[in-house]
């Protein structure tokens, strides 16, 4: 591939220099008195230049290298004819047409046309008058315009003219020999050139300066004016000159290898000391002017004005004087006191919690609480509290409302996978590139002292390393009674954090280490229940994942039934992080609908669309299966995802009775409470008619389904012996019961957890009746009577009370002879 020339300023070489001075002295010699140059201004070819200004009566050396320019230089030379010449506006462009041209130009006859060894192509060209081009007419094969003759305007030849010639003589004399640009046949021209017009232009054109400087020259028609604009330019380009040489004379040295950085240093400086002033007076200054409106104590005010005593006396060279300046900054920029001023309006601030965050009643009961202390005594140490629970169900966020609500600033600080304990209290400043703590930045970013400050997964820190320990670090941080003289490293002074609201967030507390949860108040956020879910959809992710994907003032409405199928059969997690991308897939794929057909189609979507919209469900939740069997019961468990029911299934086979096999991937306590079960129908097989020979020809297996799945805890004791029981008497289980409990050795019935998500499972899944422990009557009563109405609970202290509500006299159908 041909590499493209560009038309460009030409390093002429000597054999170019000669051909061209030989051309300008035969036009010398040939200097008659001027005639009008007529040719035709229609139709007349365009040379574009790029970085190139043509004056009239100067000859200019023009190397050509597009195709199109080279095709009108042939044309032009072969009819001994005229052109335009126009300098671009952008150098890159390569097709220009009108509005990439400067539209004042000169018309310019061919001198000479030199073919290059290298068969590139010069042209010289001397320019004739000045032209403007008002349109371009042609662009195949050349660019041919329409043009009207602006000539310059002649000055008369007085005193004050000829005056102007010979400093615009001197002065170029002068910049050429400041620059060190002695070129001889530059020098020799402007030592033998006619104090006239031509002169001018010919400074005009070989000017240092912009090309937009130059085209200004350029339209000018006042021959004087435009020589005292180039005098001024001149002047202006002297004293820069001067300026540069003063700089050089400063810092001229021999130098060597090792002396360059200190010589561009001192360059820096004098270039600095030029402009008005020292970098490290100015660096002053400036920490003055903002330590002066800080309300410090005496003892910060002094313990600043020290260091900055001390920054003055360091080598701004020095990798110290950054440290140092870094500290300060560090210092002036930090709140120190200012605060922002509460909004103590309970009733607004529950309006703004409730507004963004649906359920979650006992945090928002704390904040409550906590602005009501405030607003009683007028001052209160802010609370440490630790928000702990599933992912997704709203902690991080509930912050920003918290913020909100009291009118406070926020910041937010991720704990998670900090291993160093200098992220927490920062670096000491002797090291190379010491920085504070993230804690002192945040509050630096809020420019408060009082922000509500989140600790985002605050489980998730790092122990013990070699970095230390940052788990330790926020001991301090976090207790109330040292965090008003909190030492930042970096710092190196106390600085009162009592202000901050901390609000730590957490998954699990048990990697959480103990002297650090007992300084915070621990409030648990539970994951949502479904009907909770199905709320916080309606009110909040369907509209904002509609303005999210641009649907906002379509009317699409997602019914309760569509969304319950989404949670049920889509998602499996205690927030709403996956519902959120459910429902935000179906808003793309109904803005796709428009984008492609220019309308949505189906606006009220139902359970039935969801295939389409979502595919084929991805999860689904177990119902109850009836009583047909004997051996199979239902339990409730607790998930990280929300409740399940869970079936206990036994099954007998002839054997020497010898052990209890257990299947289903249980854990140690799950399986403790089988052994504990069936030791319980052991020692009361007479109670429950169970002769004791079929212990010893039976052998009993316990399976729990989904063995892929890990499953631990005792809530399912009084599960495992009902199915023991109803196995070995082969009686019927009652229909549609679930119960939850842990049992001991003497076959008492002991309270469990998550009971409300246990509950709303069964209900889910079809169940009627529940029998649990007396002792979580409590946690019935705190469930909202909406969400149990239908069920009937069963309290029992006993497991004899479980087994006679839970089995039936009758027996199953084709029942095994277990005395065979």
């Amino acid at each position: 591939m041909k590499k493209k020339r560009k038309d460009a300023t030409l390093r002429l070489s000597d054999d170019i220099l000669a051909e061209l001075s030989f051309i300008s002295e035969s036009l010398e010699e040939n200097d008659t008195p001027k005639e009008e140059t007529v040719f035709n201004e229609d139709n007349l070819p365009i040379l574009p230049l790029r970085n190139m200004i043509l004056f009239p009566n100067t000859v200019m050396p023009v190397a050509i290298g597009r195709q199109s320019s080279r095709k009108l230089i042939k044309e032009v030379q072969k009819n001994n004819g005229f052109m335009g010449v126009f300098c671009q506006k952008v150098a890159s462009t390569e097709n220009p047409l009108l509005s990439d041209l400067y539209h004042i130009g000169a018309a310019a006859k061919i001198i000479k046309v030199l073919n290059m060894p290298d068969k590139s192509m010069t042209v010289i060209l001397q320019g004739l008058h000045k032209i403007e081009l008002k349109e371009i007419v042609g662009t195949y094969p050349y660019l041919t315009g329409n043009t009207i003759s602006t000539p310059d305007i002649e000055e008369p030849d007085d005193d004050e003219y000829k005056q102007l010639l010979f400093m615009c003589n001197k002065s170029a004399k002068q910049l050429f020999t400041m620059n060190n640009e002695q070129q001889p046949d530059t020098m020799f021209t402007l030592n033998n050139a006619d104090l006239d017009a031509s002169m001018i232009n010919f400074l005009c054109s070989n000017s240092k300066t912009s090309i937009a400087e130059r085209m200004e020259l350029m339209k000018i028609n006042s021959i004087k004016e435009r020589a005292y604009m180039l005098l001024r330019i001149m002047d202006r380009e002297m004293q820069f000159s001067e300026i540069r040489n003063r700089i050089a004379e400063r810092t001229h040295t021999d130098i060597d290898q090792q002396q360059k950085e200190y010589y561009l240093q001192q360059q820096m400086k004098n270039i600095q000391e030029e402009l008005g002033g020292n970098i490290q007076d100015q660096d002053a200054d400036t920490l003055r002017e903002k330590a002066d409106t800080k309300n410090w104590s005496q003892e910060t005010e002094e313990l600043f004005s020290k260091e900055l005593l001390k920054l003055s006396r360091i080598n701004p060279q020095s990798p110290d004087y950054h440290v140092q300046l870094n500290y300060l900054q560090l210092f002036v920029n930090m709140p120190w006191g200012e605060c922002t001023k509460d909004n103590l309006d309970i009733n607004n601030a529950r309006k703004i919690l409730d507004r963004d965050h649906y359920g979650l009643d006992k945090v928002k009961e704390r904040i409550l609480e906590h602005l009501a202390v405030i607003k009683m005594r007028g001052d209160l140490k802010s609370p440490i509290l630790c928000l702990y629970g599933p992912p997704g169900v709203g902690k991080t966020s509930l912050g920003k409302s918290i913020a909100e609500a009291l009118k406070r600033k926020y910041v937010r600080m991720s704990l998670g996978g900090i291993h160093d304990e200098s992220e927490i209290r920062g670096h000491r400043r002797t090291y190379i590139g010491a920085m504070p703590g993230r804690i002192l930045k945040n509050l630096v970013k809020a420019g408060s002292d009082n922000p509500v400050f989140i600790l985002d997964e605050i489980d998730k820190v790092g122990g013990i390393s070699n970095h230390g320990d940052p788990s330790s670090a926020l001991l301090e941080v976090l207790d109330p009674e040292q965090n008003n003289a909190f030492h930042d490293n970096f710092l190196d002074t106390d600085y009162d954090l009592s202000k901050v609201m901390f609000i730590a967030t957490a998954n699990n507390l048990a990697t959480i280490p103990a002297p650090l949860l007992d300084r915070m108040e621990l409030i648990e956020v539970s994951g949502y229940l479904t009907e909770e879910k199905i709320e916080i959809a309606k009110r909040h992710l369907v509209p904002k994942e509609k303005e999210a994907n641009g649907i906002a003032d379509e009317k699409i409405n997602i019914s309760k039934p569509a969304i319950e199928k989404i949670i049920e059969e889509y998602t499996r997690e205690s927030g709403v992080r996956t519902l959120e991308k459910k429902i935000g897939k179906i808003c793309r794929k109904l803005a796709c609908q428009k984008a492609i057909e220019g309308e949505i189609k189906t606006r009220d979507i139902k359970p039935a669309h969801l295939v389409e919209l979502l595919g084929v469900r991805e999860f689904s939740r177990d119902k109850y299966q009836g009583n047909d069997y004997a051996g199979v019961v239902t339990g409730l468990a607790w998930t990280a995802v929300g409740g399940e029911i869970l079936f206990i299934e036994t099954s007998l086979s002839h054997g020497k009775g010898e052990k209890l096999t257990l299947t289903g991937n249980l854990g140690d306590v799950m399986k403790e409470s089988a052994l504990l079960a069936l030791e319980y129908i052991k020692s009361h097989a007479a109670e429950l008619d169970i002769p004791t020979e079929v212990f010893d020809k039976w052998n009993i297996h316990l399976h729990v389904p989904e063995g892929a799945i890990p499953k631990d805890g005792p809530s399912a004791g009084i599960t495992m012996a009902t199915a023991l029981a109803s196995a070995l008497t082969q009686r019927k289980v009652k229909q549609h019961i679930a119960m939850t409990g842990e049992i001991t050795l003497r076959g008492k019935v002991l309270p469990v957890g998550g009971i409300k998500e246990k509950i709303l499972a069964a209900k889910r899944a079809g169940i009627t009746e529940i029998i649990i422990c007396e002792e979580n009557r409590r946690n019935i009563e705190a469930i909202p009577e909406m969400y149990i109405k239908g069920l009937t609970f069963h309290y029992v202290n006993d497991i004899k009370e479980v087994l006679d509500i839970a089995l039936l006299d009758e027996k199953v159908m084709n029942p095994i002879n277990l005395l065979a």
